[in-house]
């Protein structure tokens, strides 16, 4: 079987991390994030990944090359530009066979494929929608099932419905707070419902709500699900793979002395610690990642190269590659740092506060 991946967009939520890297191979954990994504995908007997790329796809391929080390063949289709993800989909027809997997690139996931396809097959379903429950459901439209697993409504955003939406959304609040995963079973005939080549539309928005009605159901897929679309949320996906809460392969985790990290972390082959330096609780240190004397690193991702100096705190942050944090900064709560960004000594950078690539922080300047 085959699976269809969108891979195209171009991380806004993620910059300034995403200005100079596509979103896909963001290293996660020890690797390109993708790579998590095409790993379970093979453990569910998927053989061929089309990755449908836009924004800096040569550098994808660059990164993740034919499959061959990941046991399964990927194909690659360049988008010349931005087609929603309805468009994606009739980009890539020419390569779809008669039933496939379709899937948003943003998810990090362990849920169970077998059982959506099992279900698909059962059903006689066009297209089979993977739904997860989530406590606050305000970031996302619900959707509603009917008792034979068949989808009823989508209903918007909480406080954004209208008219026969808004009782639709009464009828659902009856039941789970059930959300799009962004992973779907199609039958090859669903490619009628979706605009001609060439035209931008979504297939959530202008596909899927056609389908009501006409052998379109839900899965409601247990375990884990988290769109990794944001800083809060790639580190929230960084830590719950350092804790194992995901059922997904890890990297081994390669320690510096044991005086030097707390659990769980992981720092990459090539990176140093200096002396009296912590990093940990929830850190990971890129390869060739150096850090200073006295230096403490928790809740944080520090990426390939960068430098942090002696006395330095980052906490709850992301330093981008080959960034540089002088001597005796703080950087801390929800911070990014784009590649090759420079903190000179003294400099606090706080509270969301986004440092492009390449731009200079002058001694003790304060940006939050």
């Amino acid at each position: 079987m085959q699976a269809l991946i969108l891979a195209g967009g171009e991380g806004t939520r993620l910059r300034p991390l995403t200005s100079t890297i596509p979103k896909p191979v963001i290293r996660l954990a020890g690797r390109p994030f993708i790579v998590y994504m095409l790993e379970w995908l093979r453990s569910h007997g998927i053989e061929e990944a089309i990755l449908a790329c836009g924004f800096m796809a040569e550098d994808v391929r660059a990164v993740l090359g034919e499959g061959t080390d990941l046991g399964l063949r990927l194909l690659y289709i360049h988008e010349p530009k931005p087609l929603g993800t309805g468009g994606a989909l009739r980009f890539a027809q020419d390569l779809l066979r008669e039933r496939f997997l379709m899937l948003n690139g943003d998810v990090l996931t362990d849920i169970d494929l077998d059982a959506q396809l099992a279900q698909h097959e059962a059903t006689g379903a066009r297209a089979t929608l993977a739904l997860v429950e989530v406590a606050d459901p305000s970031a996302y439209g619900l959707v509603h099932l009917d008792e034979d697993l068949s989808i009823e409504a989508f209903v918007e955003k909480p406080g954004q419905a209208t008219g026969s939406a808004r009782r639709s959304r009464a009828k659902a609040a009856a039941g789970p707070n059930l959300i799009n995963a962004g992973v779907y079973v199609l039958e090859r005939d669903v490619l009628e419902a979706v605009p001609p080549t060439g035209t931008r539309s979504s297939i959530e928005r202008d596909v899927f709500p056609r389908l009501v009605g006409k052998r379109l159901f839900g899965h409601r897929s247990q375990g884990y699900w988290l769109d990794i679309g944001t800083p809060e949320r790639y580190l929230q996906a960084t830590f719950d793979l350092l804790d194992g809460t995901v059922r997904l392969a890890m990297r081994a985790r390669t320690a510096q002395a044991q005086e030097h990290t707390l659990e769980p972390a992981m720092v990459e082959p090539g990176a140093t610690i200096a002396q009296g330096a912590t990093v940990g609780p929830y850190a990971v240190l890129g390869p060739a990642v150096t850090v200073g004397e006295g230096t403490r690193i928790a809740r944080a991702v520090v990426l390939e190269g960068a430098t942090v100096g002696a006395g330095a705190t980052v906490t709850d942050a992301i330093i981008g590659p080959r960034s540089r944090i002088g001597s005796h900064c703080r950087v801390e709560r929800d911070v990014v740092l784009g590649e090759g960004a420079v903190l000179q000594p003294g400099s606090v950078v706080a509270d969301g506060a986004r440092i492009f690539p390449g731009v200079v922080v002058s001694d003790g300047a304060i940006r939050s």
